[in-house]
C-alpha cells in the first residue's frame, strides 16, 4: 500500500520529527510505500491564492498537483503535528486549504456533501504541553473534533485514529522512549 506522511513542526530533532521518522520506518518494515513531507522543511507555501480557489487540477501549480496526486494514490494518510491554540499549525491548516479541494477531497450533490476519501485510512499523531484532563474537560479536545468531525467527517475515510501525548515540556526522555514503541506498535497494529 502508499502511505503518505504530513509533518507538521518547524523545530528540526522534535519530538514530533522523531514520531514523523518512527512512523516512516514502521510503514517501510510492513511493505508500505511511504512518502513523508516535513513541510517547514520543504518551505511549503500554506496561503491559498485566490486564483487557485476555482481552477481545474492541471491549472494548478505543480506542487499542489504532486500533493493531490500523492494523496489520490495514498491509502494511508498519516498527520504529525504539535498542539498550537487548539489546533494544528497554520502551515498544515493551510496545506488542507490548498490540498484538499472541493472537487477532490469531498463534492457537494443535491443531497449534500459527498465524501471522496472512503477507501482511505487515517492516523494522526498529535502533542501537547496541556494536560489530558484540561485538553477533555476546559477546552474539549479540539483537534480530535478537528481532524475526526470536520476534516474526515466532511472527507471520509475507511477508519480512523488518532494518538496525542502529553505533556511534552515536561517528559522523560523515558517517556518519549516508551511514547515510540507506541507509535511503532500503533503502526504495526493498524498497517502492519
Amino acid at each position: 500500500m502508499n502511505a503518505v506522511i504530513q509533518l507538521a513542526s518547524p523545530k528540526s530533532g522534535s519530538f514530533n520529527h522523531a514520531i514523523a521518522a518512527t512512523v516512516s520506518e514502521s510503514l517501510s518494515a510492513a511493505g508500505h510505500k511511504v512518502i513523508l513531507h516535513d513541510l517547514y522543511r520543504e518551505h511549503f507555501d500554506p496561503v491559498l491564492p485566490a486564483e487557485d480557489v476555482d481552477a481545474p487540477e492541471e491549472k494548478l501549480p505543480d506542487i499542489i498537483r504532486k500533493h493531490t496526486q500523492e494523496i489520490r494514490d495514498a491509502d494511508i494518510l498519516v498527520f504529525v503535528h504539535p498542539n498550537w491554540w487548539g489546533g494544528a499549525p497554520a502551515i498544515l491548516r493551510g496545506w488542507l486549504d490548498r490540498v484538499f479541494r472541493q472537487g477532490f477531497a469531498y463534492k457537494f450533490s443535491a443531497d449534500g456533501v459527498v465524501p471522496m476519501f472512503t477507501e482511505k485510512s487515517v492516523q494522526v499523531f498529535s502533542t501537547s504541553n496541556t494536560p489530558r484532563e484540561v485538553e477533555l474537560n476546559v477546552y474539549k479536545d479540539p483537534i480530535e473534533h478537528f481532524w475526526k468531525t470536520i476534516v474526515f467527517g466532511l472527507c471520509g475515510s475507511k477508519s480512523y485514529e488518532r494518538r496525542n501525548f502529553e505533556q511534552i515540556i515536561t517528559s522523560t526522555p523515558e517517556q518519549r522512549t516508551g511514547w515510540l514503541k507506541e507509535v511503532a506498535e500503533t503502526i504495526t497494529r493498524r498497517f502492519g
